[in-house]
């Protein structure tokens, strides 16, 4: 039996109290970083064999249903503005397609041919990552695509969270964090979601990092698209300079990146 379908710990849900509730959920979610933890020596050659990749010019895919798509699309999402890397270099795509962003689609997870579909007007290259999630590990169309992109000699991996899924066997670095029963039986959008969610982040932050796109501790390439990081960026301008706040702004100005500005005032 999949973990992730097992009974929860927790019964009688709905004559518990609000405070029981919370204090349950709270409890469960406490288990999530030390199965993320234990599935870290599988992350480290995933990572590794994406950052190579990367450097010849490939691309990170994601692919996933349901929630696990969605925190795909999340992950892929931020690395524009916060790395300043084109839209193109980290794509999630999930199954029903955009639609299924906001709404669920109907049985669009169990077409195991779609996901090579989808992924057909990116022209995938030997030099690319597809990377498949799936709580449970049995998705149709997450098995499906990286089955088919591995036979093609596309390096493959997958987020998932039960042990010796059928996933996991299809791809060349399985990364199974496995958290266990629910509290609300089956509701993988909680536990399993947020174990995929930390790892979505420890991935393309190191791959990130990997890529030359962070100095020190700081964002140097991120987008300066709202007031808030603008702020941001005149702070890390200051900091790394020396200098006073009008000083970094014309500096960020002038330049139109943090990364500009730092190494203009440090020539």
């Amino acid at each position: 039996m999949l973990t992730t379908e097992m009974s929860s710990r927790f019964n009688n849900l709905e004559q518990m109290s609000v405070t029981a509730i919370l204090e349950g959920i709270n409890s469960e979610d406490m288990t999530v970083p030390l199965a993320v933890a234990k599935a870290i020596p599988q992350v480290e050659p995933l990572v590794t064999a994406i950052v190579k990749r990367m450097k010849q010019g490939g691309r990170l895919f994601y692919i996933g249903a349901g929630t696990s798509g969605r925190l795909g699309i999340l992950d892929a999402s931020e690395c524009p503005p916060t790395f300043g890397v084109p839209h193109e270099l980290v794509v999630g795509i999930i199954a029903g397609g955009d639609t299924a962003i906001r709404k669920a689609v109907e049985f669009a997870e169990d077409d195991a041919e779609q996901a090579v579909k989808d992924l057909a007007q990116f022209s995938i290259t030997d030099k690319d990552t597809v990377i498949g999630i799936a709580a449970s590990g049995t998705t149709p169309y997450v098995i499906g695509g990286v089955t088919t992109l591995r036979k093609q000699g596309i390096l493959t991996g997958c987020v998932t969270c039960n042990t010796g899924s059928p996933l996991a066997a299809a791809v060349e670095y399985p990364v199974e964090a496995e958290v266990g029963a629910e509290f609300l039986t089956g509701s993988t959008r909680m536990k399993a979601g947020t174990a995929q969610k930390l790892i979505l982040n420890m991935i393309s932050t190191t791959v990130m990092i990997q890529l030359g796109h962070v100095k020190g501790n700081k964002m140097v390439d991120m987008q300066l698209s709202n007031k808030k990081l603008i702020s941001r960026a005149v702070k890390m301008v200051m900091t790394e300079l020396a200098v006073d706040e009008e000083t970094a702004k014309q500096l960020i100005a002038e330049k139109g990146s943090i990364r500009s500005a730092i190494e203009s005032g440090k020539s």
